[in-house]
């Protein structure tokens, strides 16, 4: 690793309804694995993966979220605080999208403002059950200042393309504002030790 690349630890939140695909999306990502039965997430699953860019080494601390309502109200501890936030619905019904733009709205209002927020329509591969256009998922990403991918965790459509894209953001974005982005330091590894056994 080249001496004078910068080295970034990210905080990213992924957040949409029940049934979306969050977590294997993650999965995707991190370990390459695709499960056609993910068990729903309880509260909030913790995944960690380092990206190299020329520029930058990204260090993501991803935090999937549960989708279902009743974990609703712990969100806002996951992404306050966050570089970057990940909002997926399932093309193959029109609710999760209703829904994502509701996240979209509650994150506007409450995270923080430099926070880069990407809209994930996910589950591109069954194209034949496509409740959601595409061109209305772009639309309202466009609407609202954000990045747009359609996405398979089952096929690997575009999933790597998602991260690089939000990590090239945020190796451009500058690490001495408020953004969730820490500069790798022992207060990292402290803050963990002390947490480790809780």
């Amino acid at each position: 690793m080249a001496r004078n690349k910068k080295s970034l630890q990210a905080k990213l939140v992924l957040l949409g309804d029940m049934g979306t695909g969050k977590t294997s999306l993650v999965l995707r990502f991190v370990k390459g694995q695709f499960s056609e039965y993910q068990e729903s997430t309880i509260g909030a699953a913790f995944f960690t993966q380092v990206l190299s860019l020329n520029e930058a080494t990204v260090k993501f601390d991803i935090w999937d979220t549960a989708g279902q309502e009743r974990y609703h109200s712990l969100a806002p501890m996951y992404y306050r605080g966050s570089a970057a936030a990940i909002v997926v619905y399932d093309i193959t019904s029109m609710d999760s999208f209703v829904r994502a733009k509701k996240w979209v709205r509650e994150v506007q209002r409450q995270a923080n403002p430099n926070l880069i927020m990407l809209l994930v329509a996910n589950k591109a591969d069954l194209e034949d059950q496509r409740k959601v256009g595409n061109e209305e998922g772009e639309e309202y990403a466009k609407e609202n200042g954000m990045s747009f991918f359609e996405t398979s965790a089952k096929t690997a459509q575009n999933v790597n393309e998602l991260f690089y894209e939000i990590a090239k953001r945020l190796a451009k974005a500058n690490p001495s504002r408020q953004t969730g982005i820490k500069l790798h330091g022992r207060t990292q590894e402290t803050r963990r030790r002390l947490f480790c056994c809780a």
